[in-house]
């Protein structure tokens, strides 16, 4: 399976399983990655993500991670800064959702961008076997897991 299509494929379980109470997703699948977002059908600076990134930017990996999370990308530092304290400030009820794996702060390889996310050191892209982890589902889930636990507090005023 190429890496456009294992993205198409989590791109599908996104819209599937995200909750509709959420609104629609809309979602931009690339070579290396898959965006979701809500709202304006224009993509958003403020999203969710998974993506293949280098492994010198994720702790523990050889080869390269994927990194799944949300992403604060506004051209000025500030507002990044300001969308990432929002959800900080409701972070005892996301974090029951989510766990200890994601991480906060500067974005990985960006530090104007912050992040909510985690990284899977070397994953196989390859691994869809039925006998084994069906690995574009596994990403994909993770990533709707964001979505359901970041949205309802990212929309808050």
């Amino acid at each position: 399976m190429g890496e456009r299509a294992l993205f198409d494929q989590i791109g599908e379980i996104i819209r599937g399983s995200t909750p509709p109470r959420l609104g629609h997703p809309h979602i931009q699948t690339r070579h290396n990655g898959v965006k979701a977002w809500f709202g304006d059908p224009a993509p958003q600076r403020e999203h969710y993500e998974a993506q293949i990134i280098p492994a010198e930017l994720a702790p523990g990996a050889r080869h390269h991670a994927i990194e799944i999370g949300f992403h604060a990308e506004h051209p000025a530092e500030p507002d990044n800064e300001a969308a990432l304290t929002r959800l900080l400030t409701t972070e005892p009820a996301w974090r029951t959702d989510l766990g200890d794996e994601p991480r906060t702060g500067t974005f990985l390889g960006r530090t104007t961008w912050r992040r909510i996310s985690e990284t899977w050191p070397d994953t196989d892209l390859t691994d869809t076997d039925l006998t084994g982890p069906d690995i574009p589902f596994e990403i994909g889930v993770r990533l709707v897991d964001y979505i359901r636990a970041l949205e309802p507090h990212r929309k808050r005023v």
